[in-house]
Parts: structure tokens; sequence; C-alpha cells
């Protein structure tokens, strides 16, 4: 009986050594897995990005200044917002629409002038953005080309120099 006793003791206790030697490896086993898959990860980033030329990237030489970029933003200049345009997209019923909001850039002196042509600036936008398709909208280069559109119309109605182009200020596609 005491060897009975003896055998099941042996045998708890090989049960309760084995599951803990499980965990201290499983924890172990982790973090080298971690490791190893944070040093796969910089190996391939390290080798396969492509590393620039020495000489591609562009400096001044000694004693030569920095070009400064100018500033788009005259001095006498002044932004005459107009009111909300909203125009329905698309030939189908009229479930998706645009909304927007300009401003006109042009010189302080001719904002009268502009809120003046206030209605036929709104009708020449408006007349451009129904010819606009649904379509172009997913394009993302499309809107350069519209606010150049815009911008176009606006020097139609107003005159070369008066407008120097237009602003987006509020955009809502729905």
């Amino acid at each position: 009986m005491a060897g009975k006793k003896a055998s099941k003791a042996a045998s708890t206790d090989g049960a309760d050594a084995a599951p803990a030697g499980a965990k201290s490896g499983g924890v172990v086993g982790i973090a080298l897995l971690a490791v190893g898959a944070l040093a796969t990860s910089f190996a391939t980033v390290y080798f396969l990005t492509p590393s620039a030329p020495v000489g591609a990237a562009p400096a001044c030489a000694p004693g030569e200044a920095a070009t400064v970029a100018e500033s788009s933003i005259k001095p006498n200049q002044s932004y005459v917002e107009l009111r909300d345009i909203l125009v329905t997209i698309g030939s189908e019923p009229a479930t998706r629409y645009i909304k927007l909001k300009i401003a006109i850039i042009c010189d302080s002196g001719s904002t009268s002038a502009v809120t003046d042509a206030e209605p036929v600036l709104i009708d020449a936008f408006t007349n451009y953005l129904r010819s606009v398709e649904l379509t172009d909208f997913e394009n993302p280069g499309f809107y350069s080309h519209m606010r150049d559109q815009l911008g176009r119309r606006s020097q139609l109605v107003l005159g070369g120099g008066v407008s120097d182009g237009v602003l987006i200020t509020e955009f809502l596609l729905r």
C-alpha cells in the first residue's frame, strides 16, 4: 500500500512537472518567435529597399544660398466668398448632389465688381458643374482640373484683370 501511495505521488508530481516546464518553455518560445519575426521584418525592409545614390540628393554648393519659394499671396489681394452652390450630379434622379463654397481671388479694388457679378458667376459655375459626371469625381486628378475650369469661367465673366482664380473653401459630394 505504501508502494501504491508512492507511485501515486510520483505520478502526480510528474504530471505537475510537465505542464510547468511547458508553460515556461511556451513563454520562452513565444519570446523567441517574436524576436525572430522582428529580425526577419527588419532584414526584409533593409535588404529589399533600394538605396538612393549618394549623388542624387540636391545640395547647395559652398557659399550658394538656397532658393526661396515665392508666396502665392500678393500684397493687394482679396478673397470674395460667393454664396453656396448646390448642383445635382448625373442624369439619374436627383439623388446625388455637390455643394460648393467658392471664393474669387481678386485685387482689393475689384471686390465690388465681383460682388456685383455674383449671379453671373454662379450661373457660369453651375453650367459647368452640371456637365460633370459622377465618375469624374472618382478620379483624384479631376479636382485640380475642376478648380482650373472654375477659374477660367471666373476670368471669362470678370475679365483677366479682375479675377486671379478661385479657391474652393468647402466641398461636399453626397
